[in-house]
């Protein structure tokens, strides 16, 4: 809780007066200092910071009592007071006029979790998603408010998956890959916006982000083949298999040295 109300702009001992006035209000600063266990001096500013937020009110008594404004109260307020700078924003600055296109390398959890969810945020018609099973998490949640809010979503997977996600299709999993040290992923934002990168425990977590014209159609050409191989593995999935063995092997096998 207290790390949702920093996420709004509190510092961590207004956060947690914040709460402690939410529990229990008409409270002293000496109250609320004895329940946070912080110095009065302290506890009176973040008080008066709070106040001044509109985030508390001030009862004018002997000594001053303290309430928080209820949290529905405040969260309509911070809602309505992002909206209008969020307008003022666009009104005011234009996007600059790109004429190259760009690469950008993301580096960290933070950072990398940061850039799916602006990325998803941004989409306006489709996002398509591919990514090993065990990291769904990674991307479940802003895909989600994403095909929420109409966007439509195409999840493709190695191996099983379980996700609330309309759009699934699942890829099954060699054996041979559960040794991998890395576990490449991509997300391709209404054909303008891709991101790629690998999760892995002996990798540094990083991933590229960009609009170029190359990588875009790459993603593009690699979810038009998971689809087309998809429907054909369902249809001819017996004939295939007596024909070129499991996993195309006949077909991969003469060039698996090329590429190793």
């Amino acid at each position: 809780m207290i790390e949702e109300l920093r996420k709004i702009g509190l510092s961590d001992l207004e956060a947690r007066c914040y709460l402690t006035l939410h529990e229990e209000g008409n409270l002293s600063g000496y109250e609320v200092a004895k329940r946070v266990s912080v110095s009065r001096t302290n506890v009176y500013a973040a008080l008066r910071s709070l106040t001044d937020k509109g985030v508390c009110r001030a009862i004018e008594a002997d000594p001053v009592l303290y309430d928080a404004v209820p949290i529905g109260q405040l969260i309509r307020l911070l809602k309505a007071d992002f909206e209008q700078t969020a307008a003022n924003l666009l009104e005011q600055m234009q996007n600059p006029v790109r004429t190259t296109t760009s690469f950008y390398n993301w580096q960290g959890e933070r950072a990398l979790k940061t850039a799916i969810r602006r990325l998803a945020a941004n989409a306006d018609k489709s996002i398509v998603v591919d990514l090993w099973s065990e990291d769904i998490h990674w991307v479940e949640e802003p895909l989600l408010e994403a095909e929420n809010r109409g966007v439509e979503v195409v999840l493709i997977t190695i191996g099983e998956s379980h996700t609330p996600l309309k759009k699934v299709i699942v890829h099954e999993r060699q054996e041979a890959w559960n040794g991998a040290e890395s576990r490449r992923f991509s997300i391709l934002c209404d054909n303008r916006s891709a991101l790629i990168g690998s999760f892995g425990k002996t990798l540094r977590l990083t991933a590229l982000e960009s609009d170029h014209p190359s990588v875009i159609e790459l993603l593009q050409n690699g979810f038009y083949h998971d689809v087309v191989m998809e429907r054909i593995g369902q249809d001819f999935a017996e004939e295939l298999t007596a024909k070129y063995g499991s996993y195309y092997e006949a077909i991969i096998g003469p060039y698996k040295g090329l590429l190793e």
